[in-house]
């Protein structure tokens, strides 16, 4: 069998080409990153300055743009006095990827600079608390309602259009008033949070229940299942893998908050250690720290995906254990494996939740 074409439409790759492409996503801009920092004929609008010479206004190591550096030279050399010297950079808002890589390490170990100060550490400990209480309050209430909004028209009704007119505002517009609320410690940047995510939550989870297919439904209701069975027994179970794939990306949203939730009240968390490294021009520690987000990121993020294939292995049939070993069970009836293999694409709890009504 011929391997499907790199550009074979709503088709899956192979896990090697799978492999490649997820190494190259990371590849690519760090090579364009390298060639930026390393090539000294690819941009380096800068020159660092390492012979003065008679300029009285340069210093060593003095950045400067190479127009200036260039005019400074030739004023020099007309007037007969030593013209300065020095080598193509790029601007210190722009580290090597070599610098950035070390500053991971010594981020974590190199003192605050003023006492009071949090270490690096201890900074990103407070953004993480920050994330999981918005999240965590944002969840406890959208959810619920997301499940009714999507069971009910009533509800939907009712709620999703407040919803929908909330969501468009930007959350940081609330900031002043949940200092005002709060205080301008901790509490008023989970808020943050939970305004960025609770109203997007609600739509989309609405959305995802609606999705389930409409025969288990009738089915419950053929065998007498109550309102309450309906919803509990019947959409929870099926929606629940989309719910939680759901959940998963929302979390992304929230950290997409965190900077501008941090700035508000008494700056704090990561975002005070950017602010404070930027402020004393350790671009490379900023970098880092934004390097530090992405990996924590990506991380929660694979670690609950595969998670997810765990919880709901039966979602896909060809990796369920689970299904394998009914089937083992029911080998020696025929026609209870053909009606398994046959309704093996829908959710399997569901339908054993409708089959114990």
């Amino acid at each position: 069998m011929s391997r499907p074409h790199w550009f074979s439409i709503r088709k899956e790759l192979t896990p090697r080409r799978r492999c490649l492409l997820g190494i190259l996503a990371f590849v690519l801009p760090l090579a364009v990153w390298s060639a930026v920092s390393y090539v000294p004929w690819i941009w380096h609008p800068m020159v660092k300055v390492t012979d003065a010479g008679d300029v009285a206004w340069l210093r060593v190591g003095t950045l400067i743009e190479r127009k200036q550096f260039a005019e400074a030279a030739a004023a020099t050399t007309l007037a007969g006095e030593r013209a300065p010297k020095g080598y193509r950079a790029n601007p210190i808002y722009l580290p090597a990827p070599h610098a950035v890589g070390r500053a991971l390490y010594t981020a974590f170990t190199t003192k605050p600079v003023l006492r009071g100060d949090l270490w690096l550490h201890e900074s990103l400990g407070m953004s993480l608390r920050t994330i999981f209480w918005g999240f965590v309050i944002s969840s406890a209430a959208g959810v619920p309602l997301g499940i009714l909004c999507g069971a009910f028209a009533s509800v939907s009704r009712t709620a999703e259009p407040f919803v929908d007119f909330v969501r468009y505002m930007p959350a940081p517009a609330f900031g002043a008033l949940m200092v005002a609320i709060f205080g301008i410690h901790l509490e008023p940047k989970i808020a943050i949070i939970v305004i960025g995510t609770f109203f997007q939550q609600v739509l989309v989870v609405a959305n995802t229940v609606r999705k389930v297919d409409c025969g288990l439904l009738e089915a419950a209701q053929t065998l007498g299942a109550k309102r309450r069975h309906l919803v509990l027994r019947v959409l929870v179970p099926a929606s629940l893998p989309d719910l939680y794939n759901d959940l998963r990306i929302l979390l992304g949203w929230a950290w997409t908050y965190l900077i501008v939730a941090e700035v508000i009240g008494v700056s704090s968390g990561i975002t005070f250690f950017i602010n404070q490294q930027a402020k004393y021009r350790n671009f490379d520690n900023v970098y880092a720290a934004i390097v530090i987000i992405g990996i924590i990121g990506l991380a929660t993020d694979q670690v609950l995906a595969f998670i997810g294939t765990r919880l709901f292995a039966w979602k896909n049939p060809r990796r369920s254990r689970l299904r394998a070993l009914v089937i083992g069970f029911l080998k020696a009836d025929g026609v209870l494996v053909k009606k398994f293999n046959r309704n093996a694409g829908r959710p399997a709890r569901a339908a054993g939740a409708v089959g114990g009504l």
